[in-house]
């Protein structure tokens, strides 16, 4: 069984005080907020969230203070890499504690010229072997300056416990082959009968005292991994066939990386505007290529500006502007200039939520 990772992610920022110090109520708040917006869920401590600007306490911290206050039906991911394979293990097992369905691994990168085909199939399959939750790959070349190779991601998709990658690398042809490479892998996730992804915490709160039943569904299901309805309380589940699950991380290429067979995004844009980036994903879902073109072109000046070019700051920044609290990044990054502030206005002007 894997985790349902369809649709778009936000992968939340952490606020701080001015003096750099963690900022929990606006962690909260934040959350909060994003529970209420159309996303499929959120990662906490990825690069968006200054991940690799905490200390270890601090990271355990951010994860208990996020899901506490998310929603149940929101998928939480928790990005748990680090250096070595040991420490990458220890924070997934206590993400997993806390209630995470999904553990979202960089690649390791530091020894860059050791990072050879046979250190990343030991390090990933090391904590896919030991984690309580799966695990998706991260590959992030633009700050790692790592690229890791298509054989490698192919080799890695065989591994029943990794259920994806996050591919942030922007490049269309990897993404492509990346999805060819994995087409053949087939896997049973848990959905809601609408099918959306069915949380561990969903299933708490609604778990019967009874163990749950199975109820057939008419000659009419579709297929025969739907043809059983399984009731926990008041939610009730079925399977759904999902594959190697491809995710990317560039957002002003979102439309054409879903055409290619992509099946969701974990978004920085999304942080600032997690519903003009749900539009895209939407109108394509309801095969309005012309209208996800449409929201696509809005946004796209935004996201290569903000996100591509100007940073961490700027994305805070627009939050402030759509009703989210960014605020200051952490030392050594900077807040804006009163001039950057005034081009990030002009630039959010028309993407609002």
């Amino acid at each position: 069984m894997t985790m349902f990772l369809h649709g778009i992610f936000a992968p939340i920022t952490t606020p701080f005080y001015p003096d750099g110090r963690l900022y929990f109520r606006k962690l909260a708040q934040n959350v909060e907020h994003y529970s209420r917006a159309p996303l499929a869920g959120m990662v906490v401590l990825g690069s968006t969230g200054e991940a690799i600007l905490l200390g270890d306490d601090e990271k355990r911290e951010v994860l208990k203070c996020a899901i506490e206050a998310a929603s149940a039906r929101k998928v939480m991911v928790a990005g748990t890499g680090a250096e070595s394979a040991l420490e990458t293990l220890r924070l997934t097992e206590y993400a997993a504690g806390l209630g995470y369905d999904a553990a979202m691994v960089r690649t390791p990168h530091y020894y860059k010229r050791q990072m050879q085909p046979e250190n990343m199939l030991a390090f990933y399959r090391f904590v896919a072997d030991r984690s309580p939750v799966p695990i998706i790959i991260y590959n992030f070349p633009q700050c790692t300056g790592y690229d890791i190779p298509v054989d490698v991601v192919a080799a890695l998709a065989e591994h029943p416990n990794l259920a994806g990658i996050k591919e942030s690398s922007g490049n269309v042809e990897k993404v492509a082959e990346l999805v060819a490479r994995t087409k053949h892998i087939a896997r049973e996730a848990t959905v809601t009968e609408r099918f959306e992804a069915v949380t561990g915490r969903m299933l708490k709160e609604t778990a019967p005292k009874e163990a749950a039943e199975l109820v057939t569904l008419g000659a009419g299901a579709a297929k025969p991994s739907s043809a059983a309805v399984e009731v926990h309380g008041a939610l009730r589940t079925r399977k759904k066939q999902v594959g190697f699950q491809v995710l990317v991380g560039t957002a002003q290429k979102l439309k054409s990386l879903l055409d290619l067979g992509a099946v969701g995004g974990i978004l920085a844009f999304s942080c600032c505007a997690p519903t003009a980036c749900f539009e895209i994903y939407a109108a394509l879902k309801d095969n309005d290529a012309p209208l996800a073109e449409e929201k696509q072109k809005r946004i796209a000046r935004a996201v290569e500006r903000v996100v591509g070019e100007m940073g961490i700051g700027a994305l805070k920044y627009a939050m402030d502007l759509n009703g989210y609290v960014g605020g200051h990044p952490r030392l050594p990054l900077l807040p804006l200039t009163l001039e950057q502030k005034q081009e990030v206005e002009r630039l959010m002007e028309n993407v609002r939520n």
